[in-house]
């Protein structure tokens, strides 16, 4: 299987069930297909002025928005209809993606779906070693991939751009043959 889907979350302050936008790109044979990308009005509302200055969002952008629940719900849980056939997540720093969508589940008392997930910057890591920085903006700037950085969408494209290049580079077809090329490990949230 060579489809997955990238995620990615902004927040609103260093809780992680402090939400306030979430991106995702459904690839199917590593072309992007789908996209979702929501506001999220946190629990509490409240964003940190360095927050702000690092994605841009501020309380008077989330203040109508919906809550995690509400999305999840409605939206975020048919986007992911293909990790219940194994379709992974892929997050740069997948620690702090994956930490921030189970603090959210745990806020809203939602069970957590047993979800497969890879690292991006682990990825590149590997792929790229002799690249100075793995950051999601210094590998856009490196391979010329222009985006708004720290906009949830565009974070998530740009991730799930990079498994793309990472496929081409190493020739392989499938996530798991990608993931067993490069020496990185399928996780699993739950």
């Amino acid at each position: 299987m060579n489809d997955f889907i990238a995620i990615d979350f902004e927040t609103a302050v260093y809780a992680r069930s402090s939400a306030i936008s979430i991106g995702l790109v459904k690839f199917r044979n590593y072309q992007p297909v789908d996209t979702f990308y929501s506001l999220i009005r946190p629990p509490k509302l409240y964003i940190r002025p360095d927050f702000t200055d690092i994605h841009g969002l501020t309380v008077d952008d989330v203040i109508d928005a919906p809550d995690f629940k509400q999305i999840w719900k409605k939206d975020i849980l048919d986007f992911l209809e293909g990790v219940h056939t194994g379709m992974p997540l892929a997050a740069h720093n997948a620690s702090f993606d994956m930490g921030v969508l189970k603090a959210v589940l745990e806020w809203y008392k939602l069970p957590i779906p047993e979800i497969s997930y890879f690292c991006t910057c682990s990825l590149a890591r590997n792929t790229w070693p002799r690249l100075k920085s793995h950051s999601l903006t210094m590998l856009a700037k490196e391979f010329r991939i222009v985006y708004n950085a720290h906009n949830a969408l565009d974070d998530a494209m740009t991730c799930g751009n990079l498994v793309q290049m990472s496929a081409k580079k190493f020739g392989k077809c499938s996530i798991k043959q990608l993931l067993r090329a490069a020496g990185i490990r399928m996780n699993v949230l739950c």
